[in-house]
């Protein structure tokens, strides 16, 4: 029995990788789990440390403002380890069901998602600390600095680096 000719994938134009579609989303799966302990890791320390924040004697100071300001951090924290996680919840319900390509898919979709809402969470933090320390106008400077630079190396960077072709593959 022969088997029908494997479809070309957009990243066979570019990587020169002889694999099989299942051999890529085997590696791509691979390269998805790193990320996604990366960020998990990241993401889980970042929850602890806010939480712990809520025990604290000084916490009793703070404003209304700022506890709203505080609990949204807190639920956008676990929002997005719980995106980060989702892969690995669904990877475990499809599991051996010849889903991979889907998983790999999804797992890309859920980092970036991730990806933004921890963006959001670290701008939140940073914006919150100069709040208590100093006050809102340092606050909203930080805020606005620090997501000038995530979304220059975040966004803008990836989005002007490309992985170009060698030259004898052009067409």
């Amino acid at each position: 029995m022969t088997s029908a000719p494997r479809p070309e994938m957009p990243d066979d134009r570019v990587d020169g990788r002889d694999e099989t579609a299942v051999e890529r989303a085997d590696r791509n799966w691979n390269e998805v789990l790193q990320e996604l302990r990366v960020l998990q890791t990241g993401t889980q320390i970042l929850t602890g440390f806010l939480l712990a924040l809520a025990f604290q004697p000084a916490f009793a100071d703070l404003t209304a403002f700022q506890r709203t300001v505080y609990l949204t951090l807190v639920v956008l924290s676990a929002l997005s380890a719980i995106v980060a996680l989702a892969p690995v919840a669904l990877h475990r319900t499809l599991f051996r069901r010849q889903a991979k390509a889907r998983v790999v898919t999804y797992g890309h979709l859920s980092l970036v998602s991730a990806l933004f809402l921890v963006a959001l969470l670290l701008v939140g933090v940073v914006a919150f600390v100069f709040d208590v320390v100093l006050d809102a106008t340092a606050a909203w400077v930080a805020l606005a600095a620090l997501g000038a630079v995530i979304a220059a190396l975040w966004i803008v960077v990836p989005a002007v680096i490309r992985v170009r072709r060698p030259r004898e593959e052009q067409p």
